[in-house]
């Protein structure tokens, strides 16, 4: 299918999963170092998961904050997760470890709406396609996309600072409002 406009969009959620990846993993180290001071024993994947965790943080937050550079905490949540099944408790944790950083580059994935002469597509975890019948307008102005649905619900979302001029805001809504008018006479 060939689009001829793809709009993307912003992820706001990324902050937000960012600060969840660091958490697990900082939390599970501490439980990692508490479990080796009850035991009263120096445990090897204790030791050397909470070290590589540690590690992988580190280099996270320095790539985030001083680079800032867009950043992952999949590898420690697996790290954490293979940690947690040789931990006398909770081992199913292991489980929602490597279920979330499998889901974290999805998660983490920004939108894109693909404008066809036939349907628009968003490209989101489950594919969602419409047809421009389901719509009563569609506006792109100042970085703010409306989708007005038919049955009176309004989605909106902010774009990507691609430093779109507002000539291809223009030509953006021209095909939206021109697509929209054929489907009404239709």
């Amino acid at each position: 299918m060939i689009y001829q406009y793809v709009v993307t969009l912003k992820n706001k959620q990324t902050q937000y999963l960012d600060i969840t990846g660091f958490l697990l993993s900082f939390i599970s180290v501490l439980f990692f170092i508490l479990e080796m001071f009850n035991t009263k024993t120096i445990s090897i994947p204790y030791l050397i998961g909470s070290v590589f965790i540690l590690g992988l943080l580190s280099w996270n937050i320095f790539r985030g904050k001083i680079r800032k550079i867009k950043v992952y905490y999949s590898r420690s949540l697996l790290i954490a997760a293979l940690v947690w099944m040789k931990m006398p408790f909770y081992q199913w944790l292991s489980f929602v470890f490597i279920l979330l950083a499998l889901l974290e580059y999805q998660a983490k994935y920004s939108i894109e709406i693909g404008f066809s002469d036939s349907e628009i597509l968003m490209n989101t975890i489950i594919k969602k396609k419409y047809k421009w019948t389901e719509f009563s307008n569609i506006v792109l102005k100042d970085g703010i996309l409306t989708l007005d649905f038919a049955n009176n619900k309004i989605w909106q979302r902010e774009v990507e600072d691609d430093e779109e001029d507002d000539a291809e805001e223009i030509e953006f809504n021209n095909y939206c409002k021109k697509k929209l008018s054929l489907v009404q006479v239709a």
